[in-house]
């Protein structure tokens, strides 16, 4: 995506503020609630330094009406693709958080076997905590090794939201 277009907006959930932002690849940034421009535009020219940003409320609808759908219980699967950017690391990391499905949870600890790095059960933290992609990569679903919801960017009663609406969603 560098070089080229970024375009970002943002969108509700209850009293929650969501900033979002895909290029060519898809989306590449889902912030935390409560964040503000300015971090979205911190961490995406880090990532994409010779990008333009441009907010587009359409080029971002298919994907603010996919969260709709997925905060409305209506649909399990969010199926638009990603552009996920990070480390060789973080991007193992990422992408095994993508096979936990919607309404169950794994450990940091199952995540670090996953990627076939028992022993790097810190660092699968650091990284699930560098996820710029909520939701889409869904680290609200990783949890302590006893079972304890532990840690996550966007704070632990909106992880017990999102592991609510997921255990009452229809499969789909």
């Amino acid at each position: 995506m560098d070089g080229s277009i970024i375009f970002w907006s943002t969108m509700n959930w209850g009293t929650r503020t969501f900033y979002l932002a895909a290029g060519k690849k898809g989306l590449c940034y889902l912030s935390t609630p409560g964040a503000d421009s300015k971090e979205m535009e911190i961490w995406l020219r880090r990532k994409y330094p010779n990008s333009q940003l441009v907010e587009n409320e359409e080029a971002l609808k298919p994907y603010k009406d996919e969260l709709e759908a997925y905060f409305n219980g209506e649909r399990m699967a969010l199926n638009l693709p990603v552009a996920i950017k990070g480390t060789p690391f973080q991007e193992a990391v990422w992408y095994a958080l993508r096979d936990i499905p919607a309404g169950e949870t794994a450990s940091y600890s199952e995540i670090a076997n996953q990627i076939q790095n028992p022993k790097a059960v810190r660092a699968v933290g650091a990284a699930i905590g560098a996820n710029p992609i909520l939701i889409y990569v869904p680290c609200h679903r990783v949890i302590g090794k006893n079972g304890s919801l532990v840690g996550f960017r966007g704070g632990i009663d909106m992880k017990t939201d999102l592991l609510a609406l997921e255990s009452k969603l229809p499969v789909k």
